[in-house]
């Protein structure tokens, strides 16, 4: 997660900071001020079975939510419309059953910033403002919903807090039914924050990826498959936490902690699809921890950690996005600075091996994806303006980039509908 020096201003790339881009020019006024800028020809109901794809943006080059069609043969991206008048919606989660969107807007604007709820039009995509509600924190950085639909999680990087928001009957947003800080979850607390004047001992040699540990710093909240139990990774505590979830309450209570090795940053996670395997990628040390997952307690257990860069690599570099193809096959890393996607094998085990890196063709790549056929990862080069795509080769082995950059300012994260 950058620091607050782009929004005071200041030279991102001469600081390099993480948290960039993060203060938009435009700002949620309620409904009225959200409107879709439409190119023409391209507002029409989509054919059956075509893939939609969404992008959250940063708002000081990005208008917003951008609205694409993919072509399922190529992977091109054909642009819609773009949902404008939406501040910082930098990360995007649809419900299980595909009838809302929710955004997160990272604003870093005390008291509080908000989560935006959007019902989706089936037959074209279309994003219709439902409400706008307190994200019960600072700098919400993600979101998730739970595999019920009936709830929204919120992380506050900048607060160090979590949120559960109800979803209501026509999937606005309720007041929060819990709200719990980060640091409240170590017994006895509060968690201690991790190292903050040097490198974590697993960075390659010369890093100054340092920033972050200065305060709580809840990066991911998302349930476990089944819905029972709800982690959140938080970078500047070193800790992956796990609380058991009431679903008939919204509430959140016993927590466990699992610590990264000294300060690794946990920025993103990933399950397999067997629900046992669990990746965490590591920010500030770029690599992937590969832990075991008990369901029935709501319980890690450490296996191994892993770099995300080749062994000669020398100097900064921050991972961002980690996802697993849906054959569970492989995993993907995406890291900043080094400007590319690590690609890991998967064994019996689950045990992930670093085989391939391929260059992201763009600037800080901030998220990647899979699109639902499976065919296609998509980056989300943030400082470079772009799309970047990739057709997926070799069972999952290999990224070939398909020559199509799609231009998008600021984009921070693509998913599909």
């Amino acid at each position: 997660m950058e620091s607050r020096d782009r929004k005071q201003g200041r030279d991102p790339l001469s600081l390099i900071s993480r948290r960039g881009f993060i203060k938009g020019a435009a700002s949620i006024a309620g409904a009225g001020s959200v409107h879709a800028l439409a190119r023409p020809g391209l507002s029409r109901p989509r054919p059956g079975g075509s893939i939609l794809a969404y992008v959250g943006t940063y708002t000081n080059h990005g208008k917003g939510i951008y609205l694409f069609e993919v072509n399922p043969s190529t992977g091109a991206l054909t642009q819609i419309k773009v949902f404008s008048g939406i501040s910082n919606p930098s990360w995007l989660a649809i419900d299980p059953n595909k009838r809302f969107l929710y955004a997160a807007n990272e604003d870093f604007s005390p008291p509080d910033d908000t989560v935006s709820s959007f019902s989706i039009d089936p037959s074209n995509g279309d994003l219709t403002l439902l409400n706008v509600a307190s994200a019960q924190g600072i700098g919400p950085a993600h979101l998730s919903v739970h595999p019920s639909g009936k709830y929204v999680f919120v992380a506050n990087y900048g607060s160090g807090n979590v949120a559960v928001l109800p979803v209501l009957g026509n999937g606005a947003l309720g007041a929060a039914t819990d709200v719990k800080q980060d640091a409240d979850a170590c017994v006895p607390g509060p968690c201690p924050v991790g190292p903050s004047t040097a490198q974590s001992q697993e960075a390659p040699k010369g890093s100054f990826a340092i920033s972050g540990h200065d305060a709580p710093h809840a990066h991911m909240i998302q349930s476990d498959p089944a819905g029972n139990f709800v982690l959140v990774n938080d970078l500047g505590l070193d800790l992956t936490q796990i609380w058991k979830f009431n679903a008939n309450t919204g509430t959140l209570s016993d927590p466990k902690t699992f610590p990264s090795s000294p300060g690794a940053g946990p920025r993103h996670f990933a399950f397999h699809p067997n629900g046992r395997w669990f990746y965490s990628l590591n920010e500030e040390a770029s690599t992937l921890a590969f832990m075991i997952y008990d369901a029935t307690t709501g319980s890690l257990s450490p296996i191994s950690e892993i770099s995300t860069l080749p062994a000669r690599f020398r100097g900064t570099n921050f991972t961002s996005e980690v996802i697993v193809s849906a054959d569970g096959r492989y995993v993907y890393a995406a890291n900043r600075l080094h400007d590319t996607i690590a690609i890991f094998s998967i064994d019996g085990t689950g045990a992930p091996t670093l085989v391939e890196e391929e260059s992201t063709l763009g600037d800080y790549p901030r998220n990647c994806n899979i699109d639902p056929t499976g065919k296609f990862l998509y980056v989300c080069n943030h400082r470079g303006d772009s799309i970047t795509t990739f057709r997926i080769d070799g069972g999952g082995r290999h990224l070939k980039f398909t020559g199509e950059y799609t231009a998008v300012g600021s984009p921070a994260v693509i998913i599909f509908l």
